[in-house]
């Protein structure tokens, strides 16, 4: 099998923190929670671990991650709903800091574009051949207004 790479944490790399690669029992002594509390957040879809190809669960670093934020939370008395509110907040958070990255990069990009193109060169028009006027002053003159009937 030469020139195929192969590495114990499987295809995402030793260091991907989203590679499924831990199993119930690691996840659930890494995060703190009983293994049933495991499969009770994920059947409340707090949690959504990878599978094998058996049915295996396999959880994540980013899973183990999640499991002790919502260990925290609990703990500290709110509710499960609460947790899940929470979470959601912060996913959107999250999601609307990457949006807002690549409207930035896209934004620079634009404003590196517009720069790098040269202003056009228009002819002159008659209106740039007028006559200049002095200005007029109005300083200390009256005006009379009289409202329309």
């Amino acid at each position: 099998m030469a020139g195929r790479r192969t590495s114990a944490a499987g295809p995402h790399g030793p260091h991907d923190p989203a590679a499924a690669v831990f199993v119930i029992s690691v996840a659930a002594e890494l995060s703190g929670l009983h293994p049933q509390t495991l499969r009770t957040y994920e059947r409340m879809g707090l949690i959504t671990p990878g599978r094998t190809g058996g049915g295996g669960r396999r959880y994540s670093s980013q899973d183990i991650d999640r499991l002790r934020t919502i260990a925290q939370l609990t703990s500290s008395g709110i509710g499960i709903e609460g947790v899940r509110r929470i979470l959601d907040l912060e996913n959107t958070v999250l999601a609307l800091r990457a949006r807002n990255e690549e409207l930035q990069a896209e934004l620079e990009a634009t404003r590196a574009a517009l720069h790098a193109v040269p202003a056009p060169t228009l002819p002159p028009s008659p209106r740039d051949r007028l006559p200049v006027l002095r200005p007029t002053t109005t300083a200390g003159s009256i005006v009379v207004w009289r409202r329309p009937r």
